[in-house]
């Protein structure tokens, strides 16, 4: 059994499916409701556990009834919650999700709690990191803290994922411990401190991300697949096809899915092949965590579209 640590965040995902993109000022009524829980950190250990892994999560949740509902999830989906950390006198995590019927979506959230995740959390959380096989981070907690966890996880040589979302500026040193980094195509030019619509192909971007210490970079490209980026060169990967009803949660499940495969020992392009399929499935659910595939489910699934 593979043991994945995930450092990472906690929101409560409120989605409302809307006919089109609303106007400043608009009041649009929508057709379907969804509430429940999220939040990159929690999605991805999630689904990593529903895939057959051990998995334990640092996350910080806030002081209310939404914390109460994270942490019996975590309980029925067999995710350590050790160091899960309830703080006082704040919020948990939130996000608020409108859904077009092309299953693509827009997210306005506040992160509460996530945002007071420190290094003493982490470095208690050390231990945990030195047993695993896969340390998994994004970027909804404090950059400083993922950085830790990076210096750590290197210290215990165990694999790093950073998966840089919400897409932000990085430096190298906040990337060198980074083994693989898993931006999609917009956060490939965030990252670079380039506007979201960049121009400038995607392939050329990534190999500017290397430059910056990464070994590895795999860019999710959605309908289109993903590439493989390494100093041997390009690799596109295909996509599994599919009929899409809701993209949220698409890349956590990707991710959780690269890790355990590379946990297991798979080699990178059959990793990656198997997080296709894994975006790919949440991607015909509504709402991230009934989309997030067991490892029975996942092992059937080829695709919606022939």
């Amino acid at each position: 059994m593979p043991r994945i640590a995930v450092i990472g965040s906690y929101v409560v995902s409120l989605t409302v499916r809307v006919p089109r993109k609303p106007v400043m000022g608009e009041a649009l009524i929508g057709d379907l409701f969804d509430m429940g829980p999220g939040g990159k950190g929690t999605n991805q250990a999630i689904a990593a556990a529903r895939l057959g892994a051990q998995v334990d999560l640092l996350a910080c949740l806030g002081d209310d009834p939404f914390a109460d509902s994270a942490e019996r999830l975590y309980a029925d989906e067999d995710v350590s919650t050790d160091h899960v950390h309830r703080i006082s006198g704040t919020n948990t995590g939130i996000g608020m999700v409108t859904l077009l019927p092309s299953g693509e979506n827009s997210i306005v959230g506040h992160l509460g709690a996530n945002l007071l995740m420190h290094p003493h959390h982490v470095e208690a959380f050390e231990p945990v990191i030195a047993r695993s096989d896969v340390l998994m981070t994004q970027l909804e907690v404090p950059l400083e803290s993922v950085a830790r966890a990076l210096e750590l996880a290197r210290k215990h040589r165990a694999m790093t994922i950073l998966n840089p979302a919400p897409g932000q500026t990085l430096k190298s040193d906040n990337l060198g411990h980074a083994d693989v980094l898993t931006p999609n195509e917009s956060e490939t030019r965030i990252l670079l401190g380039l506007p979201p619509d960049d121009p400038t192909p995607t392939e050329d971007l990534a190999g500017r991300l290397l430059e910056l210490g990464v070994e590895t970079i795999i860019v999710t490209r959605g309908e289109e697949g993903s590439l493989i980026v390494t100093a041997r060169g390009i690799e596109a990967v295909p996509p599994t096809p599919v009929q899409a009803l809701d993209v949220t949660g698409a890349g956590d499940s990707f991710n959780a899915a690269l890790a355990v495969g590379l946990a297991e020992g798979q080699d990178l392009r059959a990793a990656v092949e198997q997080a296709n399929r894994a975006g790919a499935f949440t991607t015909t659910h509504l709402g991230v965590i009934d989309g997030l595939p067991t490892r029975a489910e996942l092992e059937d699934f080829r695709g919606t579209l022939e």
